[in-house]
């Protein structure tokens, strides 16, 4: 059957009358139902997910354990309000988050619905605590889409373009991306990156007006860029010497995405508040920021909260996920055997395609930057956008990443098989031939 097959595309004539553009979407499939690893859209079509509803579903969809703690919180209540009254599950789950995040310290826990209020309430938060306004992002970094997390993200398009103006005390310095910066490859490049906060401090806000700094230890959005290992650790330092809060936003790259359970463990960084959400609760909606216990406690009574913060029924899916990685070290151990699989894979991606310009990725978060050619480092969208259509319609879903939309991540489930992961790689090989082809007949022939 073609792909899109007659169902999807009268779906998409519908969506097309009551959708706001806006909404974009990835491919033009519609699902019909899900499992594991594979998905099968309205038309029969099945498809390897190497999305996974944009890491949301790090451990499969509807894993069997998941779906049993929901069956029973259902049989007791879906709602009644933390904020009217709070129930067991809350605290449960906040206690759990608490023992596992980085950092031996006492900390507190608050439950919200997305990454993006996450990322608002850890701002709250940073500014109650330090009474300073300002806050420091990154370029390439994403946060959200409401007003305050569009500004501290990255990426003028489509995320800001048209929305202004933007939220006050909000201000960028580069991300280290050691592909794209002229000075990448110099010794000690991960360090000059974090002092790059001390040329903001000098030029553009004094450090004592700064509440915190939010980073994200991998760039999700921004193409899956590893920053160099001595990054994190010299912002940590550059923070700590000024008081001002180091805030990881990790709602991508949390829950084993690369290979441990949170990023900042592979450099040992310890920041004083974290954001997670996506794969913390296997699709249902629901995140949190964890934090030192003294600085959670600085907003007011009634300062934090909302109606649907914490629904129980997110907090039975989150609570199975994260016993499920307390007690199966099966779940990490798998996601770094995948990452090595994967990592080898796309290395040798780049040594045979030219349009590959970079390979990179920590563990199986993973990405190949796509470019005209590897000599001209120009991003090619059109090679991504080929090797994409040339993957769904061969099974496999993948999706895109960079400023230019021409990087291809990987999002696969860690519960996805040695021959899933292999049959999905063969696929990319041969959307990267296909693309290859493509990018080549638009040059221009001298």
């Amino acid at each position: 059957m073609s792909i899109p097959g007659p169902r999807s595309k009268e779906l998409m004539r519908r969506r097309e009358s009551a959708v706001p553009r806006g909404v974009s979407h990835a491919t033009p499939i519609f699902v019909e139902r899900a499992e594991g690893s594979r998905i099968w859209d309205v038309d029969g079509n099945e498809y390897l997910d190497f999305a996974g509803g944009i890491g949301v579903q790090n451990l499969g969809h509807r894993p069997d354990f998941v779906l049993q703690a929901i069956r029973q919180q259902l049989d007791r209540y879906l709602h009644t309000s933390v904020n009217v009254l709070p129930y067991e599950p809350y605290i449960a789950l906040a206690e759990r988050l608490a023992a596992i995040t980085p950092g031996s310290w006492a900390k507190k826990v608050l439950f919200i619905n997305s990454g993006a209020e996450a990322v608002e309430n850890a701002v709250k938060i940073a500014r109650s605590y330090t009474g300073r306004p300002a806050i420091v992002a990154f370029t390439y970094g994403f946060h959200g889409r409401t007003l305050l997390t569009m500004t501290l993200t990255g990426k003028a398009k489509p995320y800001r373009a048209g929305f202004g103006p933007m939220a006050p005390e909000i201000y960028h310095i580069p991300y280290p991306y050691p592909y794209r910066d002229p000075i990448g490859g110099q010794p000690g490049y991960g360090r000059i990156a974090a002092e790059r906060l001390l040329e903001l401090f000098r030029t553009e806000i004094p450090a004592e007006q700064v509440a915190g700094v939010i980073v994200e230890p991998v760039a999700g959005e921004g193409g899956f860029i590893v920053p160099p290992a001595d990054f994190l650790p010299r912002l940590r330092e550059i923070t700590a010497q000024h008081g001002i809060l180091l805030i990881a936003d990790e709602i991508q790259s949390g829950f084993g995405r690369t290979g441990k359970l949170f990023a900042c463990e592979h450099t040992g960084v310890e920041p004083d508040l974290m954001t997670v959400a996506k794969s913390l609760a296997a699709g249902l909606p629901l995140s949190a920021v964890v934090g030192r216990a003294e600085i959670m406690d600085a907003p007011p009574v009634g300062g934090l909260g909302g109606t649907y913060g914490g629904n129980p029924l997110a907090l039975a899916a989150a609570l199975a996920v994260v016993e499920a990685f307390e007690k199966n070290p099966r779940w990490l151990e798998r996601a770094e055997r995948m990452g090595q699989r994967v990592q080898a894979r796309f290395q040798s991606f780049h040594d045979r395609y030219e349009i590959v310009g970079e390979a990179r990725g920590l563990g199986p978060m993973a990405a190949l930057e796509l470019v005209e050619s590897r000599e001209s480092r120009v991003p090619s969208a059109l090679a991504a956008e080929h090797f994409a259509t040339y993957a769904y319609k061969h099974g496999l879903i993948v999706m895109r990443a960079g400023m230019d939309n021409h990087v291809i991540r990987t999002l696969m489930p860690l519960s996805t098989s040695d021959g899933e992961l292999d049959k999905g790689l063969q696929i990319m090989d041969e959307a990267l031939t296909y693309a290859s082809r493509q990018v080549q007949a638009a040059m221009p022939q001298s």
